[in-house]
């Protein structure tokens, strides 16, 4: 149809953008330096359009995290403090719940999570929970979904899954980004990107909770400014 070939062409062009932005080490959306032949001319127009000895000043440099490859791949992901203030059962999906989690952005998000095995609607609403907040956009079943929520999960011995939200401390304020004990700053890729690399399934083999029951990368715990983050289900995997 005439709508699946304009997102399919949207898509590609995402990709396009993102393997440029990656080749050049842009910031996402940042754009393009002059190329040597037109930018001195454009530049010397502007200058006498300003008024002779006066020099443009230089454009302030785009702040915004670079596609820095060096970083280890849990830093190339975004996790951010949530809390879902809207839930509901999707209509044409047996296992998925609809929500709205406020992540201390303007709009809540709307993300779609196949947690109805495990959690009522009312063990939902209100829960506070990490976001994969720099994930393209995928719909699930009709619904667009903005993200993902961070989940542990364990086996039972018949087999079926114990699975339970990774949660922040109550203290860390919605929108807090997580960052890694041990690790430097992140800098998060963009969705784009992040699909494009493949940084999300390249993480998940280190993805685990402790012992003690804090989620965690390769040993580096999540943390917030109140602490670490937390479940009941102890080593085991997140997702």
């Amino acid at each position: 149809s005439q709508a699946t070939n304009m997102t399919s062409s949207i898509d590609l062009l995402d990709e396009c953008i993102a393997d440029l932005e990656a080749k050049l080490n842009l910031s996402p959306g940042e754009a393009l330096p002059a190329s040597a032949s037109g930018g001195k001319k454009q530049q010397k127009k502007k200058d006498k359009k300003q008024g002779g000895g006066q020099k443009a000043k230089p454009p302030k440099k785009q702040k915004g995290n670079a596609a820095n490859d060096d970083q280890p791949d849990i830093c190339k992901l975004e996790f951010k403090v949530g809390q879902i203030t809207r839930v509901w059962t999707h209509p044409d999906a047996d296992k998925l719940y609809c929500e709205e989690i406020e992540c201390g952005e303007p709009e809540p998000r709307q993300i779609a999570s196949g947690l109805r095995p495990y959690y009522t609607e009312e063990q939902m609403l209100n829960h506070r929970l990490l976001v994969v907040s720099n994930l393209k956009a995928k719909n699930l079943v009709g619904f667009k979904s903005h993200g993902m929520v961070l989940c542990a999960a364990e086996p039972n011995e018949d087999g079926s899954e114990n699975v339970k939200f990774v949660e922040p401390p109550a203290d860390a304020p919605l929108g807090e980004v997580i960052t890694f004990e041990g690790l430097p700053t992140p800098e998060p890729f963009s969705g784009a990107q992040v699909e494009k690399k493949k940084v999300f399934k390249a993480c998940l083999p280190g993805m685990k909770t402790t012992d003690e029951g804090l989620a965690a990368w390769d040993g580096h715990v999540f943390m917030t400014s109140a602490g670490p983050c937390k479940t009941s289900i102890k080593g085991g995997v997140m997702r």
